[in-house]
């Protein structure tokens, strides 16, 4: 079953040309990595699931994109607000609020108006389980989120990201700035997310793409080169462009 699909996109900013005739579908419950090189369109790509690039002036969007079936820019159709609950975003740097730990967490589910005390406590408790994080800071809830390491924060950006049960993870490069060990571990958090959401993740990192996804595309100049499972695009692409760029020879 398909969780998300682009059906001929073109997007542009102004009058450049940043996404050419892209159309793709993206499974349920799968990890799908985007890579390529720098300024291909892969962020922006990304950024169309949640409705991110309606926020820069001059942009526009031709084609559909779908989830769970309903076209996300469909005029009258669904409330932006509500679509970025369901479809939650990581960033490239870890982004905590100036805010403690534990209300960093329950943030998403106080603005969307839950007021039940326990359940926060129990849904921020389950929330840093499942980013692999409580043990480490059970004792220090309170404490400033600005106080963890980068690896910390990162995870608890995943965390704040999913304490409101959404269905779809995007993740841009989030391991981009984090040391091997903290990128070890937010790889393993992926791994063991691909069971509760459908997850898309932009990485310059082929190595890391051919670790947690099941499906990657290859993007260049704008254009969806080569889109298969991530096996195939790592020892048998289709494209000598694909090849080419795996194997370091451009990008």
């Amino acid at each position: 079953m398909n969780k998300i699909e682009a059906i001929d996109v073109n997007f542009y900013y102004g009058d450049f040309h940043a996404l050419k005739g892209i159309s793709m579908e993206i499974p349920q419950n799968k990890v799908v990595a985007f890579i390529g090189p720098s300024g291909c369109g892969k962020s922006t790509f990304l950024r169309l699931f949640n409705r991110m690039n309606d926020l820069i002036p001059g942009s526009r969007l031709q084609g559909r994109i779908l989830i769970d079936g309903q076209d996300i820019y469909a005029p009258g159709g669904m409330e932006v607000d509500e679509l970025r609950k369901n479809v939650g975003m990581v960033f490239q740097r870890p982004n905590p609020f100036p805010k403690s730990i534990f209300d960093n967490v329950a943030y998403g589910l106080r603005v969307n108006g839950i007021k039940d005390k326990e359940f926060i406590r129990q849904r921020v408790e389950e929330s840093l389980r499942g980013a692999a994080l409580w043990d480490e800071v059970k004792d220090k809830l309170n404490s400033s989120a600005y106080a963890l390491s980068g690896g910390q924060q990162q995870r608890l950006c995943i965390a704040r990201a999913m304490a409101i049960s959404p269905s779809v993870l995007l993740m841009d490069e989030p391991a981009s700035a984090l040391d091997p060990i903290s990128t070890a571990k937010v790889e393993e958090l992926i791994c063991e997310l691909r069971n509760q959401v459908t997850i898309v993740i932009v990485t310059h990192n082929m190595q890391q793409a051919s670790r947690v996804s099941d499906k990657t595309a290859f993007f260049y100049m704008g254009e969806m080169i080569e889109y298969d499972d991530t096996k195939v695009i790592f020892t048998n692409p289709h494209k000598e462009a694909t090849q080419n760029y795996i194997t370091g020879r451009f990008g």
